[in-house]
């Protein structure tokens, strides 16, 4: 599985220092990966979902410190690349080879709309009266 694209979002926040999206293979998606300025530098955060109790839990993760790794840096390459000197204008960074979006497809928005974590995706099956 190779990460064929990553698209960074910075934030102005304490901690918080972007929002990111990664793709695998051209055909899957993960949003809401957070790089975060912890106490021993930055590191990727996973997207997660607050349960009744208060704590986290991860929505996707990888499942070992290999891809994990791999993941971050791809990340982090991605965030270091799209810090511009003070008072440039921003604009989301996507690292990726030409797809056909780019080739005459509708134009991506730059940032991502906020997505509430309660919110979920449409199962198929249900519209279709089953």
């Amino acid at each position: 599985m190779e990460i064929t694209e990553v698209r960074v979002f910075p934030v102005n926040e304490d901690k918080l220092k972007a929002y990111a999206t990664i793709t695998f293979d051209d055909c899957f998606v993960i949003r809401d990966l957070k790089v975060i300025h912890g106490n021993s530098g930055l590191f990727v955060a996973m997207p997660s979902k607050k349960r009744k109790d208060g704590s986290f839990k991860d929505v996707a993760h990888p499942l070992n410190n290999e891809f994990r790794s791999k993941i971050e840096q791809k990340v982090l390459d991605a965030y270091e690349a799209e810090r511009v000197p003070v008072g440039a204008p921003q604009e989301a960074t996507s690292q990726q080879a030409p797809s056909h979006d780019a080739v005459g497809g509708e134009p991506e928005p730059t940032m991502p709309s906020p997505v509430d974590p309660e919110e979920t995706l449409p199962n198929p099956t249900e519209s279709e009266g089953h």
